[in-house]
C-alpha cells in the first residue's frame, strides 16, 4: 500500500520524503484547496521546486484542487490545474465534475484522482467518474466501515485510497454546512473549516475558551488537552437543567488505523493517506516515520504483523486531544 503523507510548505517536502513517504500531497496558495490557511501551501514556483525534489527521489507528488468554484470563478481553479500540469506532477486530487472535465480535455496526460470532497461512497458513483472523467483513484469518505470498503473494492474500476491517520471528520465530506453557519465561510468553496481569522482563544478563570466568531465552542479546563475549534467538536450544554456540558457530536480525537493495517490491506486498499497539511513539517515527518515502520513490518510479516504500542504512543502525543480512535472503520452502525 502506498504511504501518502501531507506537506504544508516547501520546507516540509524533503524531510517527509526522507521519512519514508512514497508520495506527498500539497495545495496551492488560494481557495482551490480545502486547507486554505495563512502560512502554508505552495506558489506555482514552489510547486515546481517540490516536483523536482520528488523526481530526484523517485517519489510522487499530488496536488489537491478539491474545492468547488462559485459562478464565474472557475478561472482560478483552471489556473491551478494548469500550474499542476506545468510542474509535471503525478496527479491532481479533484472533486468538481466541471473541473475534472477541464483537466481531462486540457491536460489528458495529467492523472486524476477523485477527492474525498466528492463523497463518492458506492460503485455506481465510482464507475460514473471513471467512465466520464477517467479517474484512476478515489479517496473514500471517512465514514465508511472496513466491510463497506471491502465490498466496493471487489468490483471497483479504480484504485481506492483511505484516510489512515490524522484529524477525524464526522461529516460526509463535501456536504458540511456547519462551518458556514457559524463563520459565513464554506469549507467546500472557501477552503477552510473554521477559518483561522475567525478563531480566537481566551484564557479565563474556568479554563481556555475557544471561540469561532461570536460563538463559544469549547471551554477546556486547565491541564486538559483540547482540540481545534470546529463546530462538530464543540462542547455544548444539552440539558438545560443539567450543570455540565458534553461533546454532543464528536469529541476532539485523532484517527489511527495502525491496528487495522492487515484488514485494510485485505480489503483491497491501494493507498493510505495521512491527514495534516495544516500541521508543521515536524508533524508530517514524525507521523510518516511511524507509518513507514508499520507498513514495512506488515509487508515483511504479513499475517503475523503486530502493532507496536510505541507507535500509537507517538501518534497519540501528536493527535488532536491526545486521544486516538479507529473511527468508523470497525463500527456497525452504518
Amino acid at each position: 500500500m502506498e504511504l501518502l503523507a501531507p506537506v504544508g510548505n516547501l520546507a516540509g517536502v524533503a524531510p517527509t520524503l526522507d521519512a519514508g513517504a512514497d508520495a506527498i500531497y500539497v495545495g496551492l496558495k488560494d481557495d482551490t484547496n480545502a486547507r486554505r490557511f495563512a502560512g502554508i501551501n505552495f506558489s506555482p514556483a514552489e510547486l515546481l521546486q517540490a516536483a523536482e525534489l520528488c523526481q530526484q527521489r523517485s517519489k510522487k507528488l499530488y496536488v489537491a484542487i478539491n474545492t468547488y468554484p462559485g459562478p464565474n470563478q472557475e478561472s482560478r481553479w483552471h489556473s491551478a490545474i494548469d500550474a499542476a500540469a506545468e510542474a509535471q506532477i503525478s496527479a491532481v486530487i479533484m472533486a468538481d465534475p466541471g473541473l475534472l472535465d477541464y483537466a481531462q480535455r486540457r491536460h489528458p496526460q495529467l492523472e486524476r484522482h477523485l477527492s474525498v470532497q466528492a463523497s463518492a461512497a458506492n460503485l455506481p458513483s465510482l464507475r460514473l467518474y471513471h467512465q466520464h472523467f477517467g479517474i484512476t483513484r478515489a479517496v473514500l469518505p471517512r465514514v465508511m466501515s472496513v466491510q463497506q470498503i471491502t465490498r466496493i473494492s471487489a468490483d471497483s474500476p479504480v484504485e481506492l485510497e483511505v484516510f489512515a491517520s490524522g484529524s477525524l471528520c464526522v461529516m460526509a465530506e463535501g456536504r458540511c454546512q456547519l462551518s458556514t453557519w457559524f463563520s459565513g465561510q464554506s469549507p467546500n468553496s472557501g477552503g477552510a473549516c473554521s477559518p483561522a481569522e475567525r478563531v480566537r482563544w481566551v484564557e479565563a478563570d474556568s479554563g481556555r475558551e475557544a471561540w469561532l466568531g461570536d460563538y463559544l465552542l469549547e471551554r477546556t479546563p486547565q491541564g486538559e488537552a483540547g482540540g481545534y475549534p470546529t463546530v462538530c467538536k464543540g462542547r455544548y450544554h444539552i440539558d438545560s437543567q443539567g450543570d455540565g456540558s458534553q461533546h454532543a457530536i464528536c469529541s476532539p480525537c485523532g484517527l489511527s488505523t495502525l491496528p487495522l493495517l492487515p484488514q485494510l490491506a485485505k480489503a483491497g486498499v491501494s493507498a493510505l493517506k495521512l491527514e495534516g497539511r495544516q500541521r508543521s513539517p515536524a508533524y508530517s515527518q514524525a507521523i510518516t516515520k511511524v507509518w513507514r515502520q508499520a507498513i514495512d513490518q506488515h509487508q515483511q510479516r504479513g499475517s503475523s504483523y503486530r502493532m507496536d504500542p510505541a507507535w500509537q504512543q507517538q501518534l497519540r502525543q501528536l493527535a488532536e486531544g491526545q486521544t486516538l480512535t479507529t473511527g468508523p472503520y470497525m463500527e456497525g452502525w452504518q
